[in-house]
């Protein structure tokens, strides 16, 4: 493992394990979640940082001082390493991890054409039925997905990269004719996370994501005491998401209305006619500056009948 590689990893616990493990070389920590709020394809630029601050100030009160801290101090950290000869991303099979990883390399494409670019990327593990994330593997599993890692070629890169115009562009129409048509891709859990990112627009049939229905459904058939315990509930049982506690909290937030207590957990009534598909909750959610990618979430509905989404055109 030359000193000379570059790591560029999903989140702290995974740049901590690999140091723990003694992996040699630099390390750069992404430290975004690209799959929430607005994102433009200029990854890096001063409008594309504008807008991911605005979002982050608005739908989870972070301060500006956070921001650079915990953000922006790490990117200008990548923007100065230009000496390695090869770049690892080290990133997972959820919806968080790949559309973060599409980011990366669209601004790596950018910024360091013709760099030797490399991935390992959890998900399958033998004898598991469970996808794994990168800090549940043992060291064996971690050293043996190093040695297996992909490299990318110039076409993976220009794929991943356009796949990342397509997010970022106003409608995910394209998005939805495209994905799946590269079966020799390198990406093997990108399917799968573009599947759940085009279920997070509202449902025509009462207005509600694949993830809004999730947590409704998920209190209503579990005997939950707090809004801690179903944050968790939904925490062990996300398959593809790859959220975290605080963008659970919010979720649920957004949904209180639906809930008669949070002590027990308990629907209203209304929340269960939603839930049954009796009426929708799409006026009170609809929210103009809520957007998924590049695209404004509300001005597009998924048909469940179909499995296609529909533009609201008026």
């Amino acid at each position: 493992m030359s000193a000379s590689i570059l790591h560029i990893t999903n989140g702290d616990s995974t740049t901590n394990y690999l140091k723990k493990l003694k992996f040699s070389g630099d390390f750069i920590t992404w430290r975004e979640m690209l799959c929430e709020g607005k994102t433009t394809t200029d990854v890096g630029s001063e409008t594309f940082w504008k807008n991911r601050f605005d979002f982050f100030k608005t739908s989870y009160k972070i301060s500006k001082k956070k921001f650079i801290d915990f953000t922006l101090k790490e990117y200008r950290n990548l923007c100065n390493k230009k000496e390695s000869k090869e770049i690892v991303l080290w990133f997972e099979y959820d919806l968080f991890c790949q559309i973060n990883m599409l980011a990366v390399i669209s601004w790596l494409k950018t910024y360091r054409k013709g760099y030797h670019i490399s991935l390992v990327c959890s998900g399958k593990i033998k004898g598991s039925k469970k996808l794994k994330g990168l800090g549940e593997l043992t060291e064996n599993q971690i050293h043996q997905h190093y040695k297996n890692r992909i490299d990318l070629s110039k076409d993976d890169i220009e794929y991943a990269d356009y796949i990342w115009q397509l997010y970022c562009s106003d409608s995910p129409l394209r998005l939805e004719t495209i994905y799946k048509f590269n079966p020799m891709s390198s990406f093997q859990y990108l399917v799968a996370a573009i599947e759940a990112h085009l279920l997070r627009f509202p449902s025509i049939d009462n207005g509600l994501n694949k993830i809004e229905n999730t947590i409704l459904e998920t209190a209503n058939h579990h005997q939950l005491s707090t809004k801690n315990q179903l944050i968790g509930t939904l925490l062990k049982t996300q398959e593809t998401y790859g959220f975290g506690d605080i963008q659970y909290d919010y979720k649920i937030d957004q949904l209180q209305k639906l809930f008669a207590s949070f002590n027990p957990v308990q629907l209203s009534k209304k929340g269960k006619q939603i839930l049954e598909n009796q009426t929708s909750f799409y006026r009170e959610l609809k929210d103009e500056n809520s957007y998924l990618g590049g695209a404004k979430k509300y001005r597009f509905l998924f048909n469940n009948q179909s499995e296609k989404l529909l533009q609201i055109t008026s």
